[in-house]
């Protein structure tokens, strides 16, 4: 008999949703945890203040702007196992924090606009998935609205990523007429969500799914039923886990078609948690030992008390309430008093949690992104990004007697990967880096809502900012020596060369041959 142990494995599935914004990611979030009984009302994600807030969207500028902007973990049980759903963000300007969410989990839903297709941002996460070897599922949203024929839609996933398609339903109808789904293999239908077994039928052309139809449009139907059968790749599993093949959706989240489908598919082929490769060794799920990395820190979730989250993937073995873990980047014991699990702004105590689960770990600095936790042994996950930032701006204090708390703000929000902070070698203002405008506004917002402060951000000299280092030491102190004005060191006290322009970059890459220029690195890559 499997030990409880690892039944508790096996029942886990770790997942993010990503998406193009306005695909209905964050609807489709909503349905999933009202299946899962956490919330006892889903809210349409629009800016009116007569709404229900949706719940997964919990800061201000969220619910202002109708948009994701930061990663929200939420946890919730379904059919006799449990689902930690991570919700990234939608707006392109938060693509460094979707990059680390991705990185703990185990496979992904990609959820299309049936009328738009697949848009840029969602080739861009689909392509950070496949680096990773995500497996993905794919729900083709909206499909009560006007949209593609659904042929259309298959043909593009498969030109633009290069990823076989098996759909699994298929859509009854579109628009108006969209009356819910045909399920391929078993030959049977389902309308609602809230209709829980399928109905089964002898064929697309039975009475019980020709009534949902327009009289005109049902000859088409069966017609393409039968052609999607023949045409179609059948679901693979293998192929599914191995990153080749996608099994394909169709519903539509905020009128409630295809989501029952949609995640009766996440417990059945989602993969339960996988290895993780370390720096010395590769770590199994069914290990005793307990290992985790944090992959996000946020602050002043509830505004009420200053508080501070690490979110942390279990790997291996299981976190219980009270234990004392191994921060590996300090060497020291960092003990576990309080682990959390979430829903969005709600939180209840982990006493137990196993490989796959995500847990929030109160603690006041302490923990950082990228940080490794074990029971004892020396090693360090790899592969939680940090991206050289887009947009450079200079920080002018407002009021110069609050420039320590301005200072010590930054610090922390840099520390929650909010922003970048460099501190220029020459003692000018520290710079602050994004990879969009947008998180300009949300650290302005913060600042003034969460610490009491105002502060301007001017736009610098500088405008690409790379990481340097060297095989020979002395090479990378005389380029630092050379480019004083130019040099800034990061968080971690790592060098970062600043350039005016791509031209100046390029420029002393070619002067100093001995010094690499890096837009990436890993966060306490040493």
């Amino acid at each position: 008999m499997a030990s409880t142990f690892e039944t508790e494995v096996a029942r886990r599935r770790t997942f993010a949703i990503i998406a193009h914004p306005d695909a209905g990611k964050t609807t489709l979030t909503e349905k999933l945890l009202l299946f899962g009984g956490a919330i006892q009302l889903a809210g349409e994600v629009k800016a009116k203040k007569d709404r229900m807030n949706t719940r997964s969207d919990w800061m201000k500028i969220e619910r202002e702007r109708g948009i994701s902007v930061v990663t929200s973990v939420m946890t919730f049980e379904y059919d006799g196992r449990v689902f930690n759903l991570l919700d990234t963000p939608g707006h392109e300007d938060f693509a460094d924090d979707t990059y680390r969410t991705l990185s703990a989990v185990d496979f992904a839903v990609m959820v299309i606009d049936g009328a738009k297709g697949i848009e840029p941002r969602t080739l861009k996460l689909f392509e950070v998935c496949r680096l990773r070897d995500i497996p993905i599922l794919t729900f083709v949203n909206k499909m009560d609205r006007e949209s593609r024929d659904p042929f259309e839609t298959l043909d593009e996933i498969e030109a633009k990523l290069a990823l076989d398609c098996a759909p699994v339903t298929w859509p009854i109808g579109r628009g108006k007429h969209f009356a819910g789904t045909y399920h391929l293999t078993q030959n049977a239908i389902r309308g609602h969500d809230d209709q829980v077994e399928r109905k089964p039928v002898h064929g697309p052309d039975s009475d019980w799914v020709t009534h949902l139809l327009p009289e005109n449009d049902r000859d088409a139907f069966v017609e393409e039923l039968e052609l999607a059968r023949e045409a179609c790749k059948p679901f693979d599993r293998d192929a599914f886990l191995e990153g080749h093949l996608t099994p394909v959706f169709f519903g539509s989240a905020l009128r409630n078609f295809g989501v029952r489908d949609l995640i009766e598919a996440l417990g059945a082929w989602g993969p339960s948690p996988r290895d993780q490769e370390a720096d010395t060794r590769i770590v199994h799920a069914s290990e005793d030992a307990m290992t985790a990395f944090v992959f996000k820190i946020q602050a002043n979730m509830d505004p009420n008390h200053r508080d501070r989250i690490a979110f942390a993937r279990i790997c291996s073995g299981a976190l219980t309430r009270g234990m004392k873990a191994k921060l590996v980047r300090t060497g020291k014991a960092l003990s576990l008093t309080a682990p959390q699990f979430f829903f969005a702004r709600e939180r209840i105590t982990a006493d137990t949690a196993f490989p796959g689960d995500v847990v929030g770990i109160p603690n006041h600095g302490a923990l950082r992104i990228g940080d490794t936790l074990t029971d004892g042994e020396e090693l360090r996950f790899r592969g939680v990004p940090n991206f050289a930032p887009e947009i450079l701006r200079r920080v002018r204090m407002g009021d110069a007697m609050k420039a320590r708390k301005v200072k010590e703000a930054l610090h922390q929000m840099a520390e929650e990967g909010v922003v970048q902070l460099f501190e220029p070698e020459d003692g000018t203002p520290a710079i602050v880096g994004v990879v969009g405008g947008l998180q300009i506004d949300v650290l302005r917002e913060r600042l003034k809502q969460e610490y009491g402060l105002e502060a301007d951000f001017e736009i610098a000299r500088f405008s690409v900012c790379r990481w340097i280092s060297a095989d020979d030491r002395g090479e990378l102190d005389r380029f630092i020596a050379a480019q004083r004005s130019a040099i800034a060191r990061d968080l971690d006290g790592d060098p970062v060369f600043l350039a005016e322009h791509g031209f100046s970059l390029n420029y002393e890459a070619e002067r100093w041959k001995a010094i690499r220029f890096a837009a990436i690195k890993d966060y306490q890559a040493g």
